[in-house]
Order: C-alpha cells, then sequence, then structure tokens
C-alpha cells in the first residue's frame, strides 16, 4: 500500500513538472539522487567505522574508549542513523522507475536493503557495548582485565560478524538490481554486467570472511568500484533516456 502510494506521488510530480513547462528532468533527478546516496553509503559508513577503529583498535582499547565515549557514538550515528537513511534510500528512490520492468525483483531490492541495513544496525549495537564495559572495566581496574578483555573481543567479533552478514544480504540486492538495469538497458549494460559479477565475488568474500579467511577486503575491489562508477555516471550521465520511454 505504501509503496503503490509512493508510485502515484511520483508520477503526480512528473505530471505536474511536464504540465509547468519546467526543464527540469526527473528521471535525470532520480539518477542523481541514486548515484549520490551510493557515495554518502560509502562516506558515512566508512567514516564511522574508521572513527570506531581508530579508537577501538588501540593498545588499552576499553582505557581508550572510556577516555573517548564522544568518538564511538559519533561514529556509530554515521554507521547506524545517516549510513541507514541513504541505504534505504537508494532502492525507495529508484522503486517507481524499476517497478514497471520487473515488479518482483525490485520489492526484492528493496527486501534485500531494508533487512541488510537492519542487520548492520544490529552490528553498531555490539559497538555500543563497549561503552558501559569500558565504564566496569576503569571501576574494577586492572585485576579483571583478562576477563574485561574477552567481553570486548566478543563484542568487536558479534559488530564484525553482523557487518558481513549485513554485506552478504546487500550483495543478494545488487544482483537484482544489475539484473533490472541489465533487462531495462537505463545503463550501458557493460556496467551491469560488471556490477552482477562484482557482487558475486563480493558476496563470496562476506562466506570467506565468516569461515575466518580474511580475503574479504580484496574481493570487494570489483563490486566497490562498479558502485562507484555507476554512482559517477549516473550523475554525470544520467539514465538512457530512450529506454526510460
Amino acid at each position: 500500500m505504501f509503496m503503490s502510494t509512493y508510485t502515484d506521488n511520483y508520477k503526480r510530480i512528473i505530471f505536474m513538472y511536464l504540465k509547468r513547462g519546467t526543464k527540469m528532468d526527473p528521471n535525470k533527478l532520480v539518477a542523481r539522487s541514486f548515484g549520490v546516496f551510493f557515495i554518502l553509503a560509502f562516506i558515512t559508513y566508512g567514516a564511522g567505522s574508521s572513527i570506531v577503529a581508530s579508537i577501538a583498535n588501540e593498545a588499552d582499547s576499553l582505557a581508550s574508549i572510556y577516555a573517548n565515549k564522544a568518538g564511538i557514538v559519533i561514529g556509530v550515528i554515521l554507521m547506524a542513523l545517516l549510513h541507514s537513511f541513504v541505504n534505504i534510500g537508494l532502492p525507495v528512490v529508484m522503486f517507481p522507475l524499476l517497478k514497471p520492468i520487473n515488479e518482483r525483483f525490485t520489492y526484492a531490492y528493496l527486501s534485500a536493503g531494508i533487512s541488510a541495513t537492519v542487520v548492520l544496525i544490529g552490528g553498531t549495537v555490539f559497538t555500543l557495548l563497549l561503552l558501559p564495559l569500558s565504564d566496569t572495566y576503569m571501576e574494577a581496574g586492572s585485576a579483571a582485565g583478562n576477563h574485561f578483555e574477552t567481553l570486548r573481543l566478543l563484542s568487536v567479533k558479534g559488530g564484525f560478524y553482523a557487518y558481513q552478514l549485513g554485506m552478504a544480504v546487500w550483495g543478494i540486492g545488487g544482483l537484482f538490481l544489475t539484473t533490472l538495469l541489465y533487462q531495462s538497458k537505463l545503463v550501458p549494460r557493460f556496467i551491469s554486467v560488471w556490477g552482477f559479477i562484482g557482487y558475486i565475488i563480493f558476496m563470496v568474500g562476506t562466506i570467506l570472511e565468516l569461515y575466518g579467511y580474511g580475503y574479504g577486503v580484496q574481493l570487494a575491489l570489483p563490486g566497490g568500484l562498479f558502485e562507484l562508477f555507476l554512482s559517477f555516471w549516473l550523475i554525470i550521465k544520467g539514465f538512457n533516456s530512450s529506454d526510460i520511454a
């Protein structure tokens, strides 16, 4: 019901712009919004995780977390709030354009985006648990250091596994997205094929990480470069207008 209303409103806005004779191209606006959202997704999660890692990976990490709680909170806000907004915004922005192409795949892409975001938010909860843990650690002193270090590692690993699972789900959504782009020819097909293969490799990397093999970063490169390339392509060139028609 919500998506039906959203689609109707989208079409109504397009009609209003055409009726008023405005020069704005709604589909170009969608393309640019999608590209900007992709870049913001990189920036928000990357910046947030970097802030958290710089604090939580120090030698005496719990003491460092205790002294830099504001930094941890800022990192979590970037990862859990701002990133979630743009991450879910990606399939929502594209929904009216992709639904006429393949409704089931469009809903699957939307569902994967929401599911992946929820899992990633759950991962940030493990990061927030480090805050009360650091408080208790500072109160207890060094006597129970090994015990607290074990709890810290569990929290860090919980966030790590949540991230890998969330990225695996996001990879599934990427397969639906690239299939829709290929079917519609909204972008040159070599871009869609590149993205489809990149997401498969990316998902293999996340699964290997879950098994303890640290190849996730290397195997994420093809998919990550695709997302950046697609983002700049849509911002600069937009969709193929003839195929939209």
